[in-house]
Order: structure tokens, then sequence, then C-alpha cells
């Protein structure tokens, strides 16, 4: 008797990814309340070591200033976090749309297909040179 594994992928829960920005909300929103009624933050290790800004730094700031409803301020501590969180707000409410009953809306299929062709480690190295450049970009500009 032989048996045969099939790789079952289970389908996207939009849940599932609420529940993820859903935490990760929570933490952002934790930490930027505690920074803006106290002035204390996370030391950022890398800012340590380097003397140089990270991909993340200004995050606690860039929400501090969010929660005082200072826009600008915010997207001049970190533009790239700023946009995260802009295209997060965004997948959320597409996510709980379509855990309300709404319409389900997903990539256009040639984007899945190609996107599919493309090994993890690729994806992560591509990852990992944009922030590279970033961080470099940010620091001697």
């Amino acid at each position: 008797m032989t048996s045969v594994q099939t790789s079952e992928r289970r389908p996207f829960q939009p849940l599932s990814g609420l529940r993820w920005l859903a935490g990760y909300a929570a933490f952002g929103l934790g930490i930027s309340t505690l920074y803006a009624g106290t002035g204390v933050g996370f030391p950022c290790p890398f800012r340590e070591l380097t003397g140089w800004e990270c991909p993340f730094c200004g995050g606690t700031r860039l929400g501090s200033a969010l929660l005082r409803g200072d826009v600008t301020a915010a997207i001049a501590y970190n533009p790239v976090v700023f946009a995260s969180l802009v295209l997060g707000v965004l997948v959320g409410a597409v996510w709980l749309i379509e855990a309300l009953g709404g319409p389900r809306v997903r990539p256009p299929r040639s984007w899945v297909v190609t996107a599919g062709r493309i090994r993890p480690a690729v994806w992560w190295v591509l990852v990992g040179l944009l922030t590279a450049a970033y961080v470099v970009l940010r620091n001697l500009l």
C-alpha cells in the first residue's frame, strides 16, 4: 500500500489576516502611546552600533505624530513605514469587507502566476537589497 502525499494549500481566510493586522496595530499603538506620553521609546541596536538609522528608525516617532494628527511629520520620520501603514489599512479594509460577506478581492491571476515562478529565496534577496539601498540612501542624503 502506497500513500500519495498531496500538498493542499488552505485557502486564504480574511479573518486570519485581520488578526495579524490587529496585533501589529495594537503593538504599534501601544509603543506610540508610550512614547507620546513619556518620551520613552525603543533604542535601536543598529543605530547604536553604526550611527546610521535602520529601515524602521523613526517608526515610534511616526506613530506619535499620527496620534497628534501630524501626518506631515509622520511622513518625514519614515516615509517607507508610513507607506506600509497606508497599504496595511487598505488591505485591512478589503479583508474586512470580504469577512463581512462582501466580494472576494485578489490580485490579477497573471501577478500570482508570475510571482509563483520566482523562488522564495530570490524574493528574500530582493527585499534585502531594496532594504540595504534604502538604508544607504536614507543615511547619505
